[in-house]
């Protein structure tokens, strides 16, 4: 992936909407994958799924906490993708207290396939997910990658390390004193 543009997709994303009355003051909002890379510096996770004991437990709330660590190596936004619809995603944000983080819904999957990060997950009753990856993007080009390993379907265990937001801020800093 290193040195590759990010697949063009259209996300089905749902955003709130003051002027819509009742319990869910909400409206679809599709958004293109310029949206989120064109002309920024992200960094970007993908996990197998919203709710997900890792997932919940260390690595969304822990790019929520290293946000402006993030923000002092230059990074404009970050992004966390999974195979979930936009109403798994926002009710996971909102479980989660995350505010500067955005989440961004991949439910057909179509964003994860063509990042070559599918995997089936039948194993757990979860169907097709992503593989849990992290790469720093900038303007759509993906400038480092970091991908657990074992990358297989129906894997019995659920690496995780070489995405966390400590790994990934460790080698921006890094590559940023290198290019000092």
């Amino acid at each position: 992936m290193l040195g590759k543009k990010v697949p063009f997709v259209t996300f089905r994303t749902r955003v709130r909407d003051e002027s819509i009355e009742g319990p869910n003051p909400f409206r679809w909002d599709d958004k293109t994958s310029d949206d989120f890379f064109k002309g920024k510096k992200v960094v970007l996770f993908s996990l197998p799924g919203a709710f997900t004991p890792t997932c919940s437990t260390y690595q969304l709330p822990d790019f929520e906490k290293l946000f402006d660590d993030f923000k002092a190596e230059g990074v404009d936004e970050i992004y966390c993708i999974s195979v979930n619809d936009a109403f798994v995603m926002n009710a996971w944000a909102k479980a989660q207290g995350v505010d500067k983080v955005k989440v961004i819904p991949d439910g057909s999957g179509e964003f994860t396939r063509k990042m070559g990060m599918l995997v089936a997950k039948d194993n757990l009753g979860f169907g097709m997910r992503s593989w849990r990856y992290g790469a720093v993007v900038t303007d759509g080009i993906v400038e480092q990658w970091f991908e657990e390993d074992g990358f297989s379907d129906n894997c019995e265990t659920d690496p995780y390390g070489v995405s966390s937001p400590q790994n990934i801020l460790e080698n921006l800093k890094a590559s940023k004193a290198k290019a000092a």
